[in-house]
């Protein structure tokens, strides 16, 4: 993380009256939609100087996070409440959150607070089978921070998950890997080539990541975007379906995500251009071809 990415923004903290598990207690409440600072609400800024700020960011007490929300059988198994960090080193074409791109754009919130926030659902994660999941944006972009919350809640007996394109795989280390239960990866593309394209970076580090996690015995789900014209290729398709299979052991499941145009107004908003306007979303043939192209190497699709 940046040193300096933060510089003038305030440290925020959560009015809590204590630490019991109720949920939608006062400054806690699931905000309804995923929108930036959602779920943030009730929070206060922190007296603390220039210096200490930085000194935060270091240790990873203190991080830059979008939103939070409260979803089920979405972002891993049971409910779970999912924690959605600023900044992302990739630029995605087809990005439904571009909002998320960069770390200077989220609220600073201390990982205690987060964890106060986990806390209190403790009840409901037990009872659905659920956890917690980070997710972003790229929640490696701020590896510390998320080391911290993945530990406080593994602490609580907390199931734990992170979601991810892989891309800064080797900032997690092997004892933030310990205090992860499942990862939820994401496998923009089959080749260098369209990989570039699409995110504007490369695909090993993504690889060596899944390796890594196979290897680990990590339960993994793969996520891939059928995106018309640029990732639904039958060659690109079997080269994705070629590098999963590599980790059939750990994969539990495929989700092949049809594109969709949700985030078309929030690129316009933010003035940035939009290269995917006239994209139309993918035919479920197309998108059956997909899923019957991972089915082909004993993968479970859905």
């Amino acid at each position: 993380m940046s040193n300096t990415i933060e510089l003038g923004m305030p440290v925020l903290t959560c009015r809590a009256a204590n630490e019991d598990d109720v949920v939608g207690d006062t400054g806690f409440e699931a905000p309804e939609n995923r929108t930036k600072g959602a779920g943030l609400s009730g929070v206060v800024e922190a007296d603390v100087t220039h210096s200490e700020r930085i000194e935060q960011m270091r240790q990873g007490t203190l991080g830059s996070v979008h939103s939070w929300e409260l979803v089920t059988a979405v972002d891993g198994p049971g409910t779970r409440m999912t924690v959605f960090l600023a900044g992302c080193p990739l630029r995605c074409l087809y990005c439904h959150n571009p909002d998320t791109m960069k770390m200077k754009d989220g609220e600073p919130v201390t990982s205690d607070e987060i964890l106060k926030k986990i806390r209190r659902y403790r009840t409901v994660f037990k009872a659905s089978g659920g956890g917690l999941t980070l997710s972003g944006g790229e929640v490696l972009m701020q590896p510390k921070f998320a080391a911290r919350i993945l530990h406080g809640a593994k602490e609580m007996g907390i199931h734990t998950c992170i979601d991810t394109s892989g891309f800064l795989g080797a900032s997690c280390t092997d004892e933030m890997l310990d205090d992860i239960d499942m990862v939820l990866l994401d496998v923009k593309s089959g080749d260098e080539q369209t990989y570039k394209k699409v995110t504007g970076r490369v695909l090993q580090p993504t690889i060596d990541f899944g390796d890594r996690l196979a290897a680990k015995g990590k339960e993994i789900w793969i996520r891939f975007v059928v995106v018309p014209g640029l990732t639904d290729s039958v060659e690109n398709v079997a080269n994705v379906a070629n590098i999963v299979a590599r980790w059939k052991g750990a994969v539990a499941r495929v989700e092949v995500l049809p594109f969709h145009q949700m985030g078309r107004d929030k690129w316009a908003n933010l003035g940035m251009k939009y290269e995917l306007d006239d994209v139309q979303p993918p035919s479920k043939e197309v998108v059956e071809r997909v899923r019957d192209q991972f089915r082909e190497k004993g993968l479970d699709v859905y």
